[in-house]
């Protein structure tokens, strides 16, 4: 088979077990990872951050356009900033803009519009989808694009010991004000990232049963 131009050799990953077993270690991992709204407010290295976000970049994009940005936030000024606009937004949302079937679905979860964790978190990493590069050309699937870099964001924090939020105010505009992003960058998700508060607890829920999730053909 004559290799097309611009290719190189693929060098697969190599567990060192069988996959299934390599497979069944990585879902132990990330059987234990959870939402949490309580953070310690425990520095974490940049170069931690720097780490997490490389795995991001990793994932496939619609022709390799990479359609995101990761803006990492410690600054406490620009931190605090994003709470009060996020917070003035979620006062909406409960109080006007949510339908009652959708706070009824909320309501176990315990979620409100006081967001302290906005401030407490050591990182918040705004994800932004790119409506087109940089240098101005088309992207395609930005959402699933975004969205696949996204889960890998989320599953090397959890890999680092950190733990997660996916918040989404809605509407996200005010994220591209504070942050001074260009217009052809659009929020997509805002991500507290650090480690869990010593008292940390989350809701007791269940996931589904692989029998809910899966079907053989």
């Amino acid at each position: 088979m004559a290799i097309p131009p611009n290719h190189i050799p693929f060098a697969p990953h190599d567990p060192g077990v069988p996959s299934h077993e390599a497979a069944r270690r990585f879902y132990e991992t990330m059987r234990t990872r959870r939402t949490v709204r309580m953070f310690a407010d425990t520095p974490v290295p940049a170069e931690t951050i720097e780490w997490v976000i490389r795995a991001a970049g990793t994932a496939p994009s619609g022709a390799n356009k990479q359609p995101w940005r990761f803006v990492a936030v410690s600054d406490p000024e620009t931190k605090h900033q994003i709470r009060v606009a996020a917070e003035a937004e979620e006062r909406e949302f409960y109080s006007r803009r949510a339908p009652e079937s959708w706070l009824a679905d909320l309501a176990p979860l315990g979620t409100d519009e006081h967001k302290d964790f906005l401030d407490t978190a050591p990182w918040l990493i705004v994800v932004f989808k790119l409506m087109h590069t940089d240098d101005g050309e088309q992207v395609y699937y930005p959402n699933e694009s975004v969205g696949i870099a996204t889960g890998l964001l989320l599953a090397a924090a959890h890999h680092a010991g950190l733990a997660t939020l996916t918040h989404t105010p809605s509407p996200m505009g005010f994220l591209s004000k504070v942050l001074a992003r260009p217009e052809h960058e659009r929020p997509f998700l805002l991500v507290p990232m650090g480690y869990p508060a010593p008292d940390c607890v989350v809701p007791d829920i269940r996931r589904k049963e692989l029998h809910e999730i899966m079907a053989r053909v």
